[in-house]
């Protein structure tokens, strides 16, 4: 069964699957009220959102984009960027983790039917709720994930692996990981595979800390990344196929999501404090209120971006061809550029709304937290090396003729 396939079964069978229980939508909203409840606590002490884990497993929030066939709900892209918005709207470390974790797992369902070890990925994420890490920083390369040091040894069914994983985001916490190798030894750097590992297939060894400003959940430390497993681990599709079809639209799309969440909490205290501003003043606007404008306008601005980028990755998500223009590639790769800087502006725009009371680390409409941790989405993977390696393409796209080309 191919990938196209596949989604058909889905749809028919996805309705009266999602019947027996809680809506998506239910579900994630338990999840984000945990997730809320421990936000502060998570971010003070740098620690892992387990609690807001604990009922994201219980809600089954963790395999939702596997299919039905495998135990899943089959949830579309639309499904899942919706609940990291929800969860950015709660606590943004969570939001961040179940992202990265889509992200894996939308590799492993695009691209693992009939590949037995792939769909018994698939079974363990829907049935166990496993929560699979990613290793794509590596050594001194920063955001270059399209350039592997590491290499894969292959030694007749098994293969090898040592790298230098400067980041894996809740590594420790993961029940599997998805990482990026050159496919041979004397392959080149851009010559790479993905793997998809059970815990059983690696052994972490802490190499860095993580001590941030802020997404300081995410324990995104660093680790030496061994790995000695079965060959059928390893994608027979090459990554760079994997990446432009599945890796980048995934990431992009619900990080841009989780982002979008943070600005909109921040927006929403801003909303709070002008209400109470006005109603103890008689109605008088406070002088800052020309900034909640702003704030609203920018937040607007940003999911009608995401909007549109789901909505054109949605159409063309079966179409090898489609999601290989340089136009969609174009757009999609620029959506984590444009999405991490508005949503930067929004949480400007609501904090000075509030003033001090928005710069406080205490009180109602404190929002710290959520400056510190939007700061952190143009640097991952950092807006600069996009834009330049973005250059050439976009000087060969056309520019369109009317508004709606």
């Amino acid at each position: 069964m191919n990938v196209r396939e596949a989604v058909l079964t889905v749809d028919e069978t996805q309705t009266s699957f999602l019947e027996q229980g809680p809506s998506l939508i239910e579900r994630a909203a338990r999840t984000a009220a945990a997730a809320a409840a421990d936000a502060d606590g998570v971010d003070r002490d740098a620690r892992f959102p387990h609690k807001a884990f604990e009922i994201a497993r219980e809600q089954k929030l963790l395999g939702v984009m596997i299919p039905v066939e495998y135990g899943g709900f089959g949830a579309s892209i639309h499904d899942v960027t919706d609940i990291c918005y929800t969860l950015g709207r709660a606590c943004a470390s969570t939001a961040m983790i179940y992202a990265m974790h889509q992200t894996k797992v939308a590799c492993i369902v695009r691209h693992g039917h009939g590949i037995p070890w792939m769909e018994t990925m698939m079974r363990r994420v829907a049935r166990d709720q496993w929560l699979l890490a990613s290793s794509t920083t590596e050594g001194q390369n920063g955001g270059n994930i399209r350039a592997s040091a590491a290499a894969v040894d292959h030694a007749g069914d098994t293969v090898s692996l040592v790298r230098d994983a400067t980041v894996i985001s809740y590594g420790a916490e993961a029940d599997g990981l998805v990482t990026i190798a050159r496919r041979a030894t004397n392959a080149a750097a851009s010559d790479q595979v993905l793997l998809a590992l059970a815990k059983d297939d690696y052994s972490l060894k802490q190499t860095q800390g993580w001590e941030t400003l802020g997404m300081r959940g995410t324990c995104s430390t660093g680790f030496e990344l061994k790995v000695d497993c079965p060959a059928d681990r390893v994608f027979p599709e090459a990554y760079d196929k994997i990446h432009a079809q599945t890796m980048t639209p995934f990431a992009h799309l619900c990080w841009s999501s989780a982002w979008a969440g943070i600005a909109a909490a921040a927006v929403t205290r801003a909303q709070a404090f002008i209400r109470k501003a006005a109603r103890t003043s008689g109605g008088q606007m406070p002088p800052a209120a020309a900034h909640f404008t702003a704030a609203k306008m920018s937040l607007a601005k940003l999911r009608a971006l995401i909007s549109a980028n789901i909505d054109a990755f949605s159409r063309a998500e079966h179409d090898e061809r489609a999601l290989s223009s340089l136009d969609f590639q174009s757009s999609i790769t620029l959506l984590k550029v444009q999405a991490s800087e508005l949503a930067v502006e929004t949480v400007m725009h609501a904090m000075r709304t509030a003033g001090l009371s928005g710069y406080r680390n205490d009180g109602e409409f404190t929002m710290g937290r959520h400056l510190r941790d939007v700061l952190s989405s143009p640097i991952m993977i950092n807006n600069d090396r996009i834009l330049a390696n973005a250059a050439t393409s976009t000087l060969m796209s056309g520019v369109p003729a009317s508004l709606r080309d």
